[in-house]
């Protein structure tokens, strides 16, 4: 069986985006030849590794195995370039995070900060909901992954790095905004717009109210928290979001955090990755440049 690395990165990410124009554009090369090398390379495995049904493209039982054995092997290439890189006391490559939506607030600046300390390390930058990072690091396709509730069917290795308070929000006119000390029971004849189902934050606030036995009447489940500060802006019920996703002055925003009794939510935001999975060089840097900054941090 004969199957070139151009091969292999070209099928990588036919099977990341399930279309050959797609994996063609990502590759740099014409879909008559993205189309004729993974013909080329269905032939050297000697069974089909996709197949259309209506108009989409479906991995084969073989196109999913060679999916995870690419995978594995071009890793282990790039790590072995990293390390030779060092060797030479170079430190270039490339990076691949994923992080959900809410660590948009924060992560860029720490990736800025890191950019600028290795200059020649490219970063490929992925935001999604939860459910999509989650995807991802089932599928091993990042280097490094980010999130407040890692997924607890899956092996992994954490690094808590950064403390991710979950606070009360309401509109800054709000007759509760400005009050001292806020009981629990004071919220329940109120609604509350809340991160959809399956959200880290949603999952966090669902354990911290069943903890403390209440029972929040949720108005409106939304799927970000830009819309849910300016559904709260509005007058349309109580919020709760991360500090991160509040401005240095929530006023600003028309919002007020309130000073509710078990609030802030205590939480951590984790770097994540498979176990058993060797980190790259430069993965490995961005990790303890993580750590870093969080050992630096003060806390909420």
């Amino acid at each position: 069986m004969n199957a070139t690395f151009r091969q292999l990165r070209l099928f990588l990410s036919f099977a990341e985006h399930l279309s050959v124009t797609a994996a063609a554009r990502a590759c740099h090369v014409t879909q008559p030849t993205a189309s004729m090398q993974l013909r080329e390379l269905a032939d050297s495995v000697g069974m089909p590794l996709y197949e259309q049904v209506g108009k989409r493209m479906y991995l084969t039982a073989a196109g999913e195995a060679l999916a995870r054995t690419a995978r594995a092997m071009l890793d282990e290439w790039t790590a072995f370039e990293q390390q030779v890189d060092g060797i030479r006391g170079m430190t270039r490559g490339r990076l691949r995070v994923s992080v959900v939506s809410t660590a948009k607030y924060f992560v860029p600046r720490l990736l800025g900060a890191f950019c600028a300390a290795h200059p020649e390390i490219d970063v490929a930058l992925e935001v999604l909901n939860r459910d999509g990072v989650v995807r991802r690091l089932r599928d091993n396709l990042d280097d490094l992954y980010i999130m407040s509730m890692p997924p607890a069917d899956l092996e992994l290795e954490r690094h808590a790095f950064l403390t991710n308070p979950l606070d009360v929000i309401a509109a800054a006119a709000h007759p509760l905004a400005g009050r001292g000390h806020i009981g629990l029971a004071e919220l329940a004849r109120l609604r509350f717009i809340l991160r959809e189902k399956g959200s880290g934050t949603r999952l966090a606030c669902d354990e911290h109210f069943k903890a403390l036995d209440f029972r929040p009447d949720v108005r409106l489940e939304l799927g970000s928290n830009e819309a849910i500060k300016q559904a709260v802006a509005a007058g349309l019920g109580l919020g709760v979001v991360s500090r991160h996703a509040l401005a240095g002055e929530p006023i600003a925003e028309g919002l007020a955090v309130l000073r509710v009794e078990g609030f802030p939510v205590q939480s951590s935001w984790w770097t994540l990755y498979r176990k058993g999975k060797k980190l790259t060089p430069v993965a490995n840097a961005f990790l303890q440049h993580l750590q870093h900054i969080g050992s630096a941090a003060p806390s909420s």
